[in-house]
């Protein structure tokens, strides 16, 4: 039996290594051609990283494709590709924008860094919920942590919150995974 390739936006929150991306792969796992969107790049020195890139590497199957990119409304907008979509993820292609836009100084910020990255976050949310292709985005739960003890780490929690938000209010499903287990938080349209 072939996937159902109906357009459908599905949103994976979750904490750091709570399985939201080995959940997120687990539900494309049956399409053969996925076109997997890593918008983490590369950390130059960084051999951490670098393992847990090769990790997520490995355990994806061979057909899909990796598209490494922060470019997401290109990819969502492109309209030859009919794969299904996993971006992962959200909050690390936040950080990008941010860097971009210089916004993690306060004076930048203040001084139009804020509305530029406001500008991305509404242009993301518009374009997820305009594809017609099936897409699958993991992100970082920030709601449920401590408060960031500096200004660019409160706003950056806020911004992804927010983001989230956007990205939740767009698509079909939303699940939370806690400690592997996947909770419904806003169920498929019936």
């Amino acid at each position: 039996m072939a996937p159902d390739l109906a357009p459908s936006r599905t949103l994976f929150l979750g904490g750091a290594r709570s399985g939201k991306s080995t959940r997120a792969e687990q539900l494309l796992a049956g399409h053969p051609d996925v076109l997997y969107v890593a918008t983490g790049g590369t950390r130059d020195g960084d051999g951490e990283w670098a393992q847990r890139v090769a990790l997520h590497r490995e355990r994806r199957p061979a057909s899909w494709r990796t598209a490494e990119t922060c470019d997401l409304e290109a990819v969502l907008a492109d309209s030859a590709d009919r794969a299904p979509v996993l971006i992962d993820c959200l909050a690390l292609w936040l950080t990008a924008v941010m860097d971009e836009c210089g916004a993690w100084d306060d004076r930048v910020w203040a001084d139009g860094g804020e509305a530029a990255v406001q500008a991305r976050c509404e242009a993301l949310a518009l374009a997820w919920g305009a594809s017609g292709r099936r897409l699958v985005a993991v992100s970082n739960e920030v709601g449920m942590g401590v408060v960031p003890a500096t200004a660019s780490g409160r706003r950056f929690r806020d911004t992804l919150g927010r983001l989230n938000m956007a990205v939740a209010d767009a698509s079909e499903r939303v699940l939370l995974v806690v400690a592997g287990q996947v909770l419904q938080v806003k169920p498929a349209a019936g």
